[in-house]
Parts: structure tokens; sequence; C-alpha cells
């Protein structure tokens, strides 16, 4: 217990008070919101004063654990009415910005001069989720710890700046069409975190929708992991990487287990509005504390530590997200 507190705790309380005092500059900053607030104060100070090693393990408990539960519990308030609501021409936009997320970073890449690995992790990272997808992916495709570590940091870079200029975007192109503006952020933003960050800076509504575009993505990370196995192993070079690779684990996150069992009981049962507002209300503390631990991880430091080779072919795959996104939510009228 003593362990517990020198490790989690400060990290985990610096998050939570960071979460309590954008509430209430919410009030008089309704336009920014509070989660918006918390991550720019996250990152303000944790870069500023907050950057020793104390508060690491607390940080990122909140950032990852939080933000988990506070997935789970969207599920009590979402029924299969709500996903409904994404339509066929949504499910159609995710497979095909998928596909063609993938089919980019991977030729941008190879044009770039990055090996078979780099790319694939690259274009896993950007197409469904972030880290999480790299560390599922990794031992599939038979990639070293470096190979991992350098396409997690810029996958990572790469979400924080589009994560800022997303919202911008979709407004200007988007106006008032709160389900374009959800499918754009949630279809393109690489992690769970910069996905409601982002959202925050637009409205609740999209913060919503734009999750369930989100959780729509890694519900696929099952047949990319798959697929990029499949191609991995026509490689002679990955071969015995990959046969020495660590027991395969079911790649779907468990917090997405959970968001789709508490959606389907809510949708069988409905739940008491009682028990829906409380677990809104929980999910939403937990998410605003997530968020104030992901501004205070962001290191602005490490946008200057990569090579140009590196910014660039991470500049070129947001562009190139981007306005994939943009034409298919048009063709397809979201």
């Amino acid at each position: 217990m003593k362990q517990l507190k020198q490790t989690i705790y400060p990290g985990l309380l610096l998050s939570l008070a960071i979460a309590s005092v954008s509430k209430i500059l919410a009030i008089w900053l309704p336009s920014l919101g509070a989660g918006t607030i918390a991550i720019l104060l996250g990152i303000l100070l944790g870069n500023l004063f907050f950057n020793q090693s104390v508060w690491q393990k607390g940080t990122k408990f909140s950032e990852k654990t939080l933000l988990e539960l506070s997935i789970v519990l969207l599920g009590t308030t979402v029924t299969f009415q709500t996903i409904v609501q994404i339509g066929g021409s949504g499910i159609l936009f995710i497979m095909c910005q998928m596909t063609l997320t993938i089919l980019s970073a991977y030729f941008i890449g190879k044009k770039l001069k990055f090996n078979q690995t780099m790319s694939l992790l690259m274009a896993g990272g950007n197409a469904v989720c972030g880290s999480s997808a790299i560390g599922a992916i990794a031992p599939e495709i038979g990639a070293k710890d470096k190979e991992k570590g350098q396409i997690i940091t810029l996958v990572n870079l790469l979400g924080t700046v589009m994560m800022l200029t997303l919202p911008i975007i979709g407004g200007t192109v988007f106006t008032d069409n709160v389900m374009a503006k959800s499918a754009l952020i949630g279809g393109t933003l690489q992690s769970v975190g910069q996905v409601i960050a982002s959202a925050n800076m637009v409205s609740s509504q999209v913060v919503e929708m734009a999750t369930l575009f989100k959780i729509l993505r890694i519900m696929f990370l099952v047949i990319v992991v798959f697929a990029f196995g499949k191609i991995a192993n026509q490689s002679t070079d990955n071969n015995l990487a990959i046969q020495e690779k660590a027991k395969k684990k079911f790649p779907l996150p468990w917090y997405i287990i959970g968001f789709i069992i508490c959606c389907v009981l809510n949708s069988v049962i409905h739940f008491p509005t009682i028990l829906s507002q409380t677990t809104h209300s929980i999910s939403g503390w937990f998410e605003i504390t997530a968020l104030a631990a992901i501004g205070l991880r962001i290191n602005a430091k490490e946008f200057f530590k990569e090579g140009p080779r590196f910014l660039a072919y991470a500049g070129s795959v947001g562009i190139v997200q981007t306005i994939v996104a943009i034409t298919l939510i048009k063709l397809l009228s979201i």
C-alpha cells in the first residue's frame, strides 16, 4: 500500500486537481469546455513544473485506466438505437478510411525508405488506435522494441498535432454538421484519448458520436492484426522473429468488450435513468481527469527529437489521412 501511494497517488491526485480546476474555469469559459481546458492546462503545467518522474505512474494510470473505465461506463448510456445513428454510410466510411489509411501509410513509408515492419506499424497505428494497435501488431510481424518505440512516439506526435487542428478544420469545412465533424475526429485520430480531447473542443454531441466512430474502428483491430500477420509471414526476414513471439492474446481491448456488454444490457433491459445519470457523471469525471493526465504526459521536446525523415513521414500520413476523411465524408453524405 505504501508503494502504491508513492507511485500512483501523486500523479492521480495531480490529474484530479487539474480536472477540478478545469471544471471551475469552464463555468466562465463554456466555449472551451472542461475537457479542452484540462488538456491545455496539463500540457502547460506538465512541461513547466510537473515533469519529474514522481508523477509519471499516476498520470499513466489516469490516462489509461480511467479513460478505459470511462469508455465502459459510456456503454450504460448508449443503446443500439444510438449506434444505428452512424448508419450504413458511417460504417462504410470507417472501412474505406481505415483501408486507405493503411495503404497510404504503407506506401509513403516505403517511399521514404522505411522497412516493411515500421511501415506496417505506422499503418496500423494510424488506421486503428495508436499505441494499442501498435502493441497488438508488433509481435505478429516480429517488430523490434526500437522500431516499436520509434513508431509509437511518431504516431503520438502526429495525433497530438491533429488533435488540436481537426476541430478547426472540421468547423471550417462542415460548419454545423455534428455527424460529419464526429466522423472526421472519430475516424481519423489515433488514440481514444485524442478523440475525446479533440471532440471536447467542439461539443458534447460530437464527443459521444466521435467516440462511437472510434469504437467501431477499434473493433476492426482483430482483422487488421490477422491481416498484418499474414503479410509479415510472407517476408523471410521476419519469419524467425515471428516464430519466437510470445503466446497470442485476444487483440480486442477489454474496455471495448465491456462497452459492448453494457450497451447490450442497456438495449435489452434499459437501465434506470438514475443509474444512467450517475454513470454518465462518473464517466465524465474519469474522462476529464484522463485528459488532464494526457496533457501532463505530452512532452513538447519530443516534437524536436525525431529526424526530418520521421517528421516528414508523420506529416505526410496526417495530411493524406485528413484529406481522405473529408473526401469520403462528402462523397458518402455523412
